[in-house]
């Protein structure tokens, strides 16, 4: 299995972990009294067990999906649709790359982890949120993001249970895959210019053949 970019951390490992993301960040989250996962641009995490994954979204989308009767689910985070032109020379990446780029491959390697271990498409239930318009001067990556999302779930015959997507702030998302549940915080209030700082960064990054794996949106 490729998976995107994953964390070299192992904590405190009290629920059973899915083969393939033994090496997630993990830790306890004192105020839920829950195992929390964090995932990073270009990174995804399947879980069946009664824990939380969270991200902190910029102009990037997260895509939540879970099948309920197995109370398993996941989530990714990615920060540029897809790519539409024939690479050229100066563009070479390998396939973990190429998942950390692009919302086609981060949506295939999450679905087909779902399917992989037991997970129903028609049983799907999807949730979105991010594409936040917080890099005015990047051609609204947020807006194009979220037009991608709704067109490829539509193509693919999927079906949005929750959307919470666009606007002008960053948001902090936790996701709880055994329940469905999705929180978000917006962060209205907050000096936005490290989350801005680090988004430019990492796209700057993922426009290189090798992407660092220590960009962080917090």
């Amino acid at each position: 299995m490729t998976v995107t970019r994953k964390v070299h951390t192992i904590k405190n490992q009290v629920n059973r972990v899915l083969p393939g993301f033994e090496n997630v960040n993990r830790f306890r989250c004192r105020e839920l009294g829950m195992e929390m996962v964090k995932i990073l641009p270009g990174e995804f995490y399947v879980t069946s067990s009664d824990e939380i994954i969270a991200t902190v979204l910029g102009s990037c989308i997260s895509v939540c999906i879970r099948d309920p009767n197995l109370g398993i689910g996941g989530m990714n985070h990615f920060m540029l649709p897809e790519n539409n032109k024939k690479e050229d020379d100066s563009w070479k990446y390998n396939e973990i790359d190429k998942a950390a780029r692009y919302g086609t491959d981060a949506m295939e390697h999450l679905i087909n982890e779902l399917l992989k271990n037991g997970g129903r498409k028609k049983r799907f239930e999807i949730k979105i949120t991010g594409g936040g318009q917080i890099l005015g001067d990047m051609n609204n990556i947020g807006a194009k993001n979220i037009v991608f999302i709704k067109e490829y779930l539509e193509r693919e015959g999927y079906s949005v249970t929750t959307a919470d997507v666009g606007e002008t702030c960053p948001r902090k998302v936790r996701y709880f895959p055994k329940t469905g549940k999705l929180q978000v915080k917006k962060l209205r209030s907050l000096n936005n210019k490290t989350i801005i700082s680090r988004e430019k960064d990492y796209k700057k990054e993922i426009e290189k053949r090798k992407i660092d794996g220590d960009i962080e949106l917090f």
